[in-house]
């Protein structure tokens, strides 16, 4: 019998009979290095990239450390800044002042950005309003019915320079077209020949005058005889205030009114530069804001 058939309890022999935990251990530790060859073949790559340095990262002490949060550890490990969740109070919070403010569909934003439109609406139109009309306002308010059936009371009136949109046939450089000049040329506005003018005495009180020119007259005229006796009162001159005239001016009338604005001392002859503006365009009812406003403010 040879040496390798021998007794198995001879002595010097040793026992190759192994335990279940030694088979465990022997598991583990080639767990282990398979681990630590995968571990060191990825710390390889990352240094071949160079896309990592070392001492930016935090140390294995940052990791241990029980004070410092799993997902802190874990995101300074990874090298990378944590992104906020969307629709999150850090994402919104990015977003800018403008683009909320643009963006807004409800809240005091919403009602500010509206606010503001419409303000800028406004003020867009009155600007166009006037770079057209050459005066500001560029839009009155027809008070009473003096000029009615053509102009209504609570009508919105657009008006603009007087010397704007003229013929050149007006009476001497004043832009005015009267109803003598109006009647042998035909030119109308408003149903009636004659421009319609906005005026403002020095010494009235209230709102301007908005009447039909008729003819003008010079300093000391007789314009009796000119008149139409239908729109007097008066025999003469003499009984006709105004008459003879105190200055140069026109001599007006609303269209609904029985008299000369002159005739009834309404106002003395119509100096150009108390006129504001012609009379161009009516908007029928809006007026009445404007007028409501007027009232709440002098209330």
């Amino acid at each position: 019998m040879t040496d390798e058939e021998g007794d198995a309890g001879a002595p010097g022999r040793r026992e190759e009979a192994t335990t279940p935990n030694d088979r465990d251990e022997r598991d583990e530790r080639g767990y282990n290095a398979e681990r630590d060859h995968r571990d060191a073949g990825r710390a390889d790559a990352d240094a071949g990239h160079g896309d990592t340095d070392p001492t930016d990262g935090p140390s294995d002490d940052d990791a241990a450390d029980p004070e410092i949060p799993a997902g802190v550890a874990a995101s300074r490990r990874s090298k990378r800044r944590p992104r906020p969740e969307p629709r999150s109070r850090a994402a919104g919070s990015n977003a800018g002042l403008i683009t909320r403010f643009r963006t807004a569909q409800s809240g005091p934003l919403l009602y500010i950005r509206e606010t503001l439109y419409s303000a800028l609406a406004v003020v867009a139109v009155g600007l166009l309003l006037f770079a057209i009309s050459g005066v500001w306002p560029p839009m009155v308010a027809v008070e009473s019915g003096s000029m009615e059936p053509e102009m209504q009371r609570g009508d919105l009136i657009f008006v603009t320079e007087e010397h704007r949109f003229t013929p050149d046939y007006a009476y001497g450089d004043t832009g005015i077209v009267t109803v003598e000049i109006g009647t042998e040329e035909g030119y109308r506005s408003f149903g009636g020949n004659g421009s319609v003018v906005i005026y403002d005495p020095p010494t009235r009180v209230g709102s301007p005058i908005i009447h039909r020119a008729h003819f003008h007259v010079e300093e000391g005229e007789n314009w009796y005889d000119r008149a139409n006796p239908s729109h007097v009162r008066a025999n003469s001159c003499e009984q006709l205030p105004n008459c003879p005239a105190p200055h140069d001016g026109f001599i007006t009338k609303g269209d609904a009114n029985a008299q000369y604005d002159q005739a009834s001392d309404l106002a003395g002859p119509v100096r150009p530069e108390w006129i504001r503006g012609s009379a161009r365009v009516r908007v029928p009812y809006l007026g009445h804001v404007r007028l409501q406003l007027a009232g709440l403010l002098a209330a």
